[in-house]
């Protein structure tokens, strides 16, 4: 974990690589070239990269009209504006006929940071899992969004990916396995608790995995980095093996994973679930690391959040 890259420079070099192989791959960007990473691809392949400026519904329209012709487009601005600014463009004009745009969407959680509320995309997760033929992915660092680009380039339908600006650290290897609407278990064997999680935060259930070892608890880490469609099987084998579940994600716990994993054990396989997240609250203006401080998205929070689920575990066993 030592090397730190930005989820957005990742998305940028891998636009260029898919790009210069697909001549199908176009970019639209909202006055967002460089701020999306898009830079590379425009000086390559000029002719395939549009900017719109800032007219983000324009974009989107845009997007939809050439992915009706064949096209794949990639759509990069802020998560804000592409899932609340552009939301009926991609709700009635792309998800609904089922077009293969890719909403490529930086700034996600709350590395908007200084920028405040207005450029802090804590809930387009929760937004997005509500459009149907959506798929919603969150990767967890610049190795699994290399892999998601790829994925998306031949995936059928509309896809949203969620970035982040800063750089975090890379969590993955090149032998990283990557496959949309499949989780990836981290960590297995964990008899006693699951620490699912997606995103940025995946790194945090890893470290508590290993805090929580030296207190003799063992956890297992499944990360989801893709919420819709939910990758169903492995929830349900973890809780059959744990019995017991912490979300962890940078989003808001209304509508995110969360809930997302809420709903589907509790309509086969109920167990308590502990859910660690922005807490549908409002953040402020400071750095990522302390506006996730705030929101209790920290190490030591998800171990507290762990041993509370394992207690209601018991509790309820005893019952």
């Amino acid at each position: 974990m030592n090397e730190s890259r930005s989820t957005i420079e990742a998305f940028g070099q891998s636009l260029l690589a898919v790009g210069q192989e697909r001549s199908e791959v176009v970019a639209l960007v909202a006055d967002t070239l460089k701020s999306m990473g898009v830079l590379p691809f425009k000086q390559a392949c000029p002719e395939r990269v549009f900017d719109l400026g800032i007219a983000e519904q324009n974009m989107m329209m845009a997007a939809a009209g050439l992915a009706s012709t064949g096209k794949i487009p990639f759509v990069a601005s802020y998560a804000v504006f592409l899932s609340m600014r552009t939301l009926e463009q991609i709700r009635t004009f792309i998800a609904y006929p089922g077009l293969k745009v890719r909403v490529v969407a930086g700034l996600g959680g709350l590395s908007g940071a200084f920028d405040g509320v207005t450029h802090q995309g804590t809930e387009d997760l929760s937004i997005m899992r509500a459009i149907p033929n959506m798929t919603v992915i969150n990767p967890a660092d610049a190795v699994s969004v290399e892999r998601a680009v790829r994925a998306l380039v031949d995936w059928p339908g509309p896809a949203y990916l969620r970035l982040a600006r800063v750089k975090t650290p890379v969590l993955f290897g090149e032998d990283y396995q990557f496959q949309i609407g499949k989780a990836n278990l981290l960590r297995p064997g964990g008899a006693e608790v699951a620490l699912i999680a997606t995103g940025l935060p995946v790194r945090l259930a890893l470290e508590a995995a290993d805090l929580l070892k030296r207190d003799g608890i063992s956890a297992s880490v499944l990360e989801c980095h893709t919420l819709k469609p939910i990758d169903r099987e492995a929830l349900l084998a973890l809780a059959s093996q744990c019995g017991a579940a912490v979300t962890i994600e940078e989003n808001n716990i209304v509508g995110g994973l969360g809930s997302a994993v809420a709903e589907t054990l509790s309509e086969a396989h109920p167990i308590p679930i502990v859910r660690v997240g922005i807490r549908d609250c409002y953040s402020e203006s400071a750095s990522q690391d302390q506006l996730c401080e705030q929101a209790g998205l920290t190490v030591e929070n998800v171990v507290r959040a762990a041993q509370r689920a394992i207690a209601l575990k018991r509790k309820t066993a005893k019952r």
